[in-house]
Parts: structure tokens; C-alpha cells; sequence
């Protein structure tokens, strides 16, 4: 039986790039290898971090607590990603006309007490996989200790073969050694687009 694969683009948007409110270290110098990947697969989803303002994530909701301070075992970031806020959307290099057919977006965090950093958090990519007969999946974007990582573990606990495309992807701390062995525990790939021929 033929697999079917699925390239997952995450949170690739205004905010999380060069200029946003929580920029990525050269978070857009990923966008021509990404533009190139989206040549390459039948079935393209782009997630969106899609926050409700005064979410629990931001440092902003508590008071006398700044942005990276530490809470409840987790990171305050400054507000980023609000719903319906030129920060929440895509890139404009992003070139969707170069998916092969229809892509589709799938928002997250839109709960207003959860993270959630990865795009199977209370929403429908599960489901909307399996009706498709994925079976591997591929997952880019920002940023890799964060959203692509829990995207890539959920989506290896949920039976995918998965791949995280490092080229693809861009980091917020420097240092990936706790991020690969989290990812290798789950049974997901770190790998370069070249080293699996894409």
C-alpha cells in the first residue's frame, strides 16, 4: 500500500519571526527551504498559534510577572499570536501558490489555559490525518524546542512515522541535546531534508 504523507508547517508567523513580538533567531531564513518542501507534498497543513488575548502563556496575565519568568514549571512569554492580529499571521514569504493541491490551517493555544505548543492539543489533526490514511508525517517550522518538538511527539505517540526536518526549522536556545533526546525517546526523527532525498 502506497504511504501517505503529510508535510506539517508550524507556526510560521509574523510573530515568531525577525521583527515579531517573540522572534526566532533567524526564524525567516528557513522560508526558501520550506517554500521548496511545499513542492513535495500532496497534503500541506500549516498550524497558527492562535492565542486569546490575556492567555495564561503570557506574562502579561500575571501580575508582577515578566516576560521568560518562570510559572508553574513552565516559560511567561510576551504576548504574541493574538487571535485576528497581524502578529497571528502567516509570513508573507511563505509561497503558498507552490503547494502541489489544497492546504489547510489548523489553529492552536486557542485555549485560553493551556500552552498549547503542539498542533494535536484540542484540535481535530488526529482525526483529520486518519481520514486521510496518513502515515508519515513531516513537521518544519518554529520553533524547534517548542511547537515543532511537542508537534513531532504527539504525532509519534499517535503511530505516525515522523520527522522533524532540522534544516527546516529554527531554535530558541542553541543548545538541541535535550530537545533530540526528547524527540528520540518518543520515537521521532531529527534528520535533514537532503539525508531522506527530499
Amino acid at each position: 500500500m502506497r504511504k501517505q504523507k503529510a508535510l506539517i508547517v508550524v507556526d510560521m508567523q509574523n510573530d515568531f519571526c525577525p521583527g515579531g513580538a517573540l522572534a526566532v533567531t533567524d526564524g525567516d531564513k528557513i522560508i526558501p527551504t520550506i517554500n521548496d518542501l511545499l513542492t513535495k507534498f500532496d497534503l500541506v497543513i500549516f498550524t497558527k498559534d492562535w492565542h486569546p488575548a490575556n492567555h495564561l502563556s503570557f506574562a502579561s496575565a500575571h501580575e508582577g510577572k515578566d516576560p521568560y519568568d518562570s510559572y508553574n514549571g513552565d516559560v511567561l512569554w510576551p504576548d504574541h499570536c493574538v487571535e485576528n492580529t497581524p502578529g497571528a499571521e502567516l509570513h508573507p514569504d511563505l509561497d503558498l501558490t507552490k503547494c502541489q493541491k489544497d492546504f489547510y490551517i489548523f489553529k492552536k493555544g486557542t485555549d485560553i489555559n493551556s500552552n498549547g505548543y503542539s498542533a494535536f492539543e484540542n484540535t481535530e489533526l488526529q482525526e483529520f490525518l486518519d481520514e486521510r490514511g496518513v502515515t508519515e508525517v513531516y513537521i518544519c517550522g518554529l520553533a524547534t524546542d517548542y511547537c515543532v518538538k511537542n508537534t513531532a511527539i504527539d504525532s509519534a505517540l499517535a503511530g505516525y512515522d515522523t520527522y522533524v526536518l532540522a534544516d527546516a526549522c529554527k531554535s530558541i536556545d542553541s543548545d538541541l541535546t535535550q530537545t533530540k533526546q526528547e524527540l528520540f525517546e518518543a520515537g521521532a526523527y531529527f534528520v535533514d531534508t537532503w539525508a531522506i532525498g527530499l
